[in-house]
């Protein structure tokens, strides 16, 4: 099963986001932090990544940089979302596959997942 990592310190997305793509067949795994999910990536190597911006710890963008660091993990492709600093994201072609911004509407989300994953 195709499995997606949704990383947002605001809740209430990260379970949108996961009931949408569930809802279309994905496996979905959580995080609210990126230091979190750097610690489900020593275990889950997920097919996809959707990442939030701004959050504790780690940014998306310094969490993007860490896991194209990894050999291992550096394939993954990451979607950026964000309100205000999806444009930093936009400048970084090199770790995120697509940027959407916040508000987003769940039918981009879940079409822009199925183009990057080709399903």
């Amino acid at each position: 099963m195709t499995t997606i990592l949704i990383i947002d310190d605001e809740y209430l997305i990260a379970d949108i986001l996961s009931f949408a793509l569930e809802d279309e067949g994905f496996l979905t795994v959580t995080a609210g932090s990126g230091t979190r999910a750097l610690e489900i990536l020593d275990r889950e190597k997920p097919d996809l990544i959707i990442t939030d911006f701004m959050m504790p710890g780690l940014t998306g963008l310094e969490f993007a940089e860490a896991v194209k660091a990894k050999d291992d993990l550096k394939t993954i492709p990451i979607i950026l979302m964000s309100g205000a600093q999806a444009h930093l994201g936009n400048a970084r072609s090199d770790l995120f596959v697509s940027v959407l911004e916040k508000p987003f509407n769940i039918d981009l989300v879940v079409s822009k997942v199925k183009d990057i994953l080709n399903t």
